[in-house]
Order: structure tokens, then C-alpha cells, then sequence
């Protein structure tokens, strides 16, 4: 009976180990991570204003996507890196 106490016990304590990380992953990592692919998509078809260049990338300040019907749906900053683009 010892024997299968300790084995729950184990079992518990690994259970509550993987919520925790699952819970500090969805609270506080996958936020940035969402933001970065939003910012990504939305720059591949924003209008962007506003821009300097230094070295080989280029910032803008002011740029605004838009969906299919014209509304505005994003706004923010964006860079571009030899051809590459990111927020």
C-alpha cells in the first residue's frame, strides 16, 4: 500500500509541475508570441509612413493594415530587413 501512495504522490507532483509550466507558458510567453505573428502578417500588407533607415533595416512608425472591406484592422510599427519583414 506504501508503495502505490508514493507512486500517486510522484504522480500528483508531475501533474501539478505541468500545469504550472502550462500556465506560465499561456500567462506570460505565448502573448509575446502571438503579438510578434500578428505584427508579422499584418506588415506584409500594411501602408506604412513615417520611415528612417539605418544599416540595412528600415523602421516605420505609422503603419495601418487593412482587411478586404477597407476597415482598419491593425496599426503599429514595423521593420524591414533585407527584404525581410518583422515587427
Amino acid at each position: 500500500m506504501k508503495e502505490a501512495t508514493g507512486e500517486l504522490n510522484m504522480t500528483v507532483v508531475t501533474v501539478v509541475a505541468i500545469a504550472a509550466v502550462a500556465a506560465f507558458f499561456y500567462a506570460f510567453v505565448w502573448p509575446n508570441i502571438k503579438s510578434s505573428i500578428m505584427a508579422s502578417t499584418y506588415c506584409a500588407t500594411a501602408q506604412c509612413g513615417n520611415c528612417t533607415t539605418s544599416g540595412d533595416a528600415t523602421k516605420c512608425s505609422s503603419c495601418v493594415a487593412y482587411d478586404e472591406k477597407g476597415n482598419e484592422t491593425w496599426s503599429g510599427t514595423c521593420t524591414f530587413k533585407n527584404g525581410a519583414q518583422s515587427e
